[in-house]
């Protein structure tokens, strides 16, 4: 069992989900990936002691894999994507939620689960329906070019409509915006209080300013009493006050200090001296 990480602020940190427990391994447990990650190996249970959790490890070391199973294994709705529960590239992934029995101090109703590559697609859906939307608008406005006002706007009417209803929705489109303000805005619109965020790779659509600006949001959600957990490379969210950081790049896994990632490391050392990297390239 992890031992008891770091509490954020200076309230009492509200934690819904306590911990995640492994079913015991049997001869009939699954084989294969994911159950055979190195972090993996041995752990019992993961305990939750921070409103905020961050995953971290190297592409491969499972950080991912287990913020989806939590995810699964919580029934938390998917946001901007297919339902998990369904979507195939997570097969593997829904075996190793089969085998968690999660604590809840109280399980909230709120909440999502959020990929950085679901965004993306959400947001080319969106811009896919607001163009097709667009296009049949100017074709109507062509046939209808030598008619009355009133049958041209009768024509045109429901596509207006659907346009409107659109941009009720969803704004002026997300697309429209920057990648990193689409997605502050698509997560700032969604949150609620009290509820469960599984986060893979936020920083993914964000710059530097950015992630900054998601940090505050985060700092929003913890005084709201929800809980985040987060898959990330980024030693700028990692770097949220309080955090309590879980490394993937050890056997099994286990909390580590924020000095001692090696992301945090690496990035630093770059910054102070670049042409010692570059020169070996």
């Amino acid at each position: 069992m992890l031992a008891p990480g770091p509490m954020a602020g200076h309230h009492r940190p509200v934690i819904h989900l306590r911990s995640a427990t492994f079913r015991a391994a049997s001869e009939s447990a699954p084989r294969g990936f994911p159950f055979d990650l190195p972090a993996l190996s041995g752990v019992e249970s993961i305990d939750f002691r921070a409103p905020v959790t961050m995953l971290v490890g190297e592409n491969g070391s499972g950080k991912s894999t287990l913020l989806e199973a939590l995810a699964i294994a919580a029934k938390a709705v998917t946001a901007g994507s297919a339902d998990a529960t369904a979507d195939p590239t997570l097969e593997g992934v829904r075996a190793l939620a089969d085998t968690l029995r999660l604590i809840w101090t109280k399980r909230p109703s709120r909440g999502f689960f959020l990929r950085a590559e679901d965004f993306f697609g959400y947001a080319r859906r969106l811009d896919a329906m607001r163009s097709g939307l667009e296009d049949e608008l100017r074709r109507v406005e062509v046939e209808y070019a030598d008619a009355e006002p009133y049958a041209r706007s009768l024509a045109a009417a429901p596509i207006r409509g659907e346009l409107g209803a659109l941009r009720e929705r969803y704004g002026d489109g997300l697309d429209r915006r920057s990648h990193g303000e689409s997605f502050l805005h698509f997560f700032a619109e969604r949150l609620v209080p009290g509820g469960i965020y599984f986060l893979d790779e936020p920083e993914a659509p964000l710059s530097p300013a950015r992630q900054l600006s998601f940090l505050a949001l985060l700092k929003s959600m913890e005084a709201a009493a929800s809980q985040v957990i987060v898959a990330t490379h980024s030693p700028l969210l990692l770097a949220y006050p309080g955090a309590d950081l879980v490394s993937f790049d050890t056997s099994p896994l286990g909390r580590v200090r924020y000095d001692e990632l090696e992301h945090v490391r690496l990035t630093r050392d770059f910054l102070r001296d670049p042409e010692a990297y570059l020169r070996h390239l």
